[in-house]
């Protein structure tokens, strides 16, 4: 039996997808494809608060496109590969459910993209480098690299990082605002879905979590009076929700409320 491309596993409500390519879990068009049907399961399943995106090993989390592809096939089937494959990140992206990126390696090129569709990045310590270094390649980061980076770090900071095509430590990544967290090595995984628990009912709202994130994602593409419409209908929603009226009612009588992520 083959091995799937991305491993789908679920634990205490939080959705695993590991890369599985080896040696650098580079992406493919394959790969894509099981990735954006990962997303979409884990959206679909009630039971998932929260998805955690890994590579398999302890070397890469991901190096990005696969390279000996990109050099055999068409320019049109490149143009549609980078198509999906921005298609398949945005879905991770605009996925009301939190998403977490352990980089448990080496996240250079599209995996940095990957990862920066992600909404929080946890490095381990040591691990490896992170960049964007398709320049060295006579291209540009094609899977929402100039964009998201661009948006995250400002134009100046992005462009430079981009045109030198400089990888870094995870502990200068973490200084420039590019990775959230750096945890120790022993027990990586363990320490990341530790964090991960703390946004899954009965801990944390999920359900309130997934909407703020939209109104974040909100905020990157639309005007400020746009953003304000969004921010209120989310509300009303959460205002209709269990979790807003159970948090509501637990303020006021004075317990900890019991969240159910609905």
């Amino acid at each position: 039996m083959t091995e799937p491309l991305v491993r789908y596993t679920k634990q205490d409500g939080i959705a695993i997808l590991e890369l599985n390519n080896p040696p650098a879990n580079c992406y493919t068009y394959e790969l894509m494809r099981e990735l954006d049907e990962a997303i979409l399961d884990a959206r679909m399943d009630e039971s998932v608060h929260v998805l955690v995106l890994r590579g398999a090993g302890d070397k890469f989390f991901c190096a990005g496109a696969d390279i000996k592809m990109l050099a055999t096939v068409s320019p049109q089937y490149k143009y549609y590969f980078c198509l999906h494959a921005n298609e398949t990140l945005n879905r991770l992206e605009h996925t009301p459910k939190l998403v977490i990126a352990a980089l448990n390696g080496h996240t250079v090129g599209g995996g940095l993209e990957v990862a920066l569709a992600c909404d929080i990045r946890i490095a381990r310590r040591g691990a490896g480098k992170i960049g964007l270094p398709e320049i060295t390649l006579g291209v540009l980061p094609g899977t929402g690299g100039t964009q998201r980076l661009t948006r995250l770090l400002g134009k100046g900071r992005a462009m430079e990082m981009m045109v030198t095509g400089r990888t870094m430590e995870f502990e200068e990544a973490l200084e420039i605002g590019l990775i959230h967290h750096i945890f120790e090595s022993d027990g990586f995984m363990d320490r990341v879905l530790e964090y991960a628990r703390q946004f899954v009912p009965p801990n944390k709202a999920a359900f309130a979590v997934g909407r703020i994130k939209r109104a974040v994602q909100v905020a990157d593409e639309t005007s400020f009076i746009g953003g304000l419409c969004v921010e209120r209908e989310l509300q009303q929603q959460l205002f209709l929700s269990h979790d807003g009226r159970e948090g509501l009612t637990a303020w006021v009588e004075k317990r900890t409320p019991r969240f159910t992520g609905q």
